[in-house]
C-alpha cells in the first residue's frame, strides 16, 4: 500500500527521493520532516547562496526565501553553477528558483528581488528557522547577525574571496559573528570584483554552509555554545577550526 503524505509521514516518493540521506545513521524519518517542515533564508544568491541553496532544496528543506536585488552577469558564470548563459540579465532570485524547483518541484520557493537592510531585515528573516549570510557585503553581514542574535535563530555565514574562504556558525545563545569580528570595516573593502576568486573556492563554502544548516535544520547539530570559525586556504589545501568564546560587551546580545 502507497503510503500518503501527510504533516508526520513522508510520502513514497521522498522515501525514494531522500533514501541515501535516510540512510545515515541518525537520519531518522522524523528529521527528514523536520527538514521538510522547516523555512531557510539565503541572503545572497551568488557563487555562495547558489550552491548552498541547491543541496538545500535537493535534501528537502521545506520552504526556501531567496534575497538578493542583482541581476545574472556574464562575470557571475565562472562560479555562480546554478545559472546558465539564457540567465543573463534576469534577476538571480527568479533564477535560482527556477532551478530549485526543476531539482525539487516539492518544496516552497520565495524569491524576493530587494535588498536587504536594517529597515527590511525583520521583514525578510521573519518565519526563519535558519539563515545563510552568502552575500560579500559586510555590513549585510552585521544587520543578519544582529537580527538572528537577537531572535536567537541559527545563522551560517559565509565569505570567499581569492584563495581563502570561510564559514562562521552561530546557534542561539552561542558567541556571534559580531563577538569574533566586533564591526563591519571602515571604508571600501575588496571584493571578488577587485581582488578576484577562484571559482571552486565558493563551491565547497556554499557546500559547507549548506551541509551545516541541513545538520541544524534535522536536529543533527551537535549544540555547541562555543563559537566556530572554519577557514579554508584553497591554494594549500589547509583547513583550521578556530573556536571563540561570547564578548561580554557585544551589543547583538544585549537586550
Amino acid at each position: 500500500m502507497s503510503r500518503r503524505p501527510g504533516e508526520d509521514l513522508l510520502s513514497d516518493s521522498e522515501i525514494e527521493r531522500y533514501s541515501r540521506q535516510l540512510l545515515l545513521p541518525g537520519m531518522t524519518e522524523a528529521r527528514q520532516l523536520r527538514l521538510r517542515r522547516a523555512t531557510a533564508v539565503v541572503v545572497g544568491c551568488g557563487g555562495l547562496g547558489g550552491q548552498a541553496a541547491l543541496y538545500l532544496a535537493g535534501a528537502g528543506v521545506g520552504r526556501l526565501r531567496l534575497v538578493d536585488p542583482d541581476r545574472v552577469a556574464l562575470d557571475n558564470l565562472h562560479r555562480q553553477v546554478a545559472f546558465r548563459g539564457a540567465d543573463l540579465g534576469r534577476p538571480k532570485v527568479v533564477a535560482l528558483a527556477e532551478a530549485l524547483s526543476a531539482r525539487n518541484p516539492q518544496i516552497e520557493i520565495e524569491p524576493v528581488g530587494r535588498p536587504l537592510g536594517e529597515e527590511s531585515v525583520g521583514e525578510l528573516l521573519d518565519t526563519a528557522d535558519l539563515v545563510l549570510e552568502c552575500s560579500d557585503d559586510p555590513l549585510s553581514k552585521f544587520t543578519v547577525n544582529d537580527w538572528c542574535a537577537g531572535h536567537h535563530i541559527p545563522l551560517v555565514v559565509g565569505g570567499a574571496i581569492g584563495f581563502s574562504g570561510q564559514i562562521v556558525l552561530v546557534s542561539p545563545g552561542s558567541p556571534c559573528y559580531r563577538c569574533l569580528f566586533h564591526s563591519p570595516p571602515e571604508g571600501a573593502t575588496r571584493t571578488c570584483r577587485e581582488a578576484g576568486v577562484m571559482g571552486p573556492l565558493v563551491g565547497v563554502v556554499g557546500a559547507l554552509q549548506a551541509l551545516e544548516a541541513i545538520k541544524a535544520l534535522a536536529g543533527l547539530a551537535s549544540g555547541t555554545r562555543q563559537g566556530k570559525l572554519v577557514d579554508f586556504d584553497g591554494l594549500t589545501g589547509r583547513w583550521r577550526t578556530i573556536f571563540f568564546d561570547r564578548d561580554p560587551g557585544c551589543p547583538a546580545h544585549s537586550p
